[in-house]
């Protein structure tokens, strides 16, 4: 019985992170270190730490999620707008396939940095609780916020604090 009752959480939470529900992602705090990792990329190995020095949002995706595929665009708005002033956007695939990421890809161009983790270690680091999940973090390496699921609505209170965390000292 137990173990329905988890199936059926687990399939209304999907359930809502496709239908578009965002909020406040239940993960790392506010200023806690954000942990570093080391991925396989489109283009080489990608490393938190090879961002140091930048604001830097990090998405956590997978190809099979609706707010995803919207939050694309946004994101490729966001690393051109803001590339200038420090901006740095990371995503990070979560197919246990990288195959299906790439066929994603392929119909949703990323103008950002692509990392991929089909083995999932580094969403259990954030407290990565559905998809998208998105971190912003400051400059000195430290979360500022986190956000969970994307919908249009959400781009506005996004960008403003990207905005924020790029004038902060």
């Amino acid at each position: 019985m137990n173990i329905v009752r988890s199936k059926i959480r687990g399939a209304l939470l999907l359930l809502l992170l496709c239908l578009g529900y965002s909020g406040s992602a239940f993960a790392l705090e506010k200023g806690t270190p954000a942990p570093d990792f080391q991925l396989p990329g489109t283009q080489g190995t990608v490393r938190l730490s090879g961002a140091s020095g930048s604001v830097v949002y990090l998405d956590f995706w997978a190809s099979w999620c609706g707010p995803c595929r919207q939050s694309f665009p946004w994101m490729n708005e966001m690393q051109e707008k803001y590339r200038s002033k420090g901006l740095k956007v990371i995503a990070v695939n979560l197919d246990a396939k990288n195959e299906d990421a790439v066929k994603f890809l392929a119909q949703n161009a990323a103008k950002f940095t692509v990392a991929f983790d089909s083995k999932g270690a580094t969403p259990g680091q954030y407290g990565v609780k559905g998809m998208p999940t998105s971190f912003l973090i400051g400059r000195d390496g430290r979360v500022i916020s986190s956000h969970l699921g994307f919908k249009a609505s959400d781009s506005q209170v996004l960008e403003k604090d990207i905005k924020t965390a790029l004038e902060a000292k």
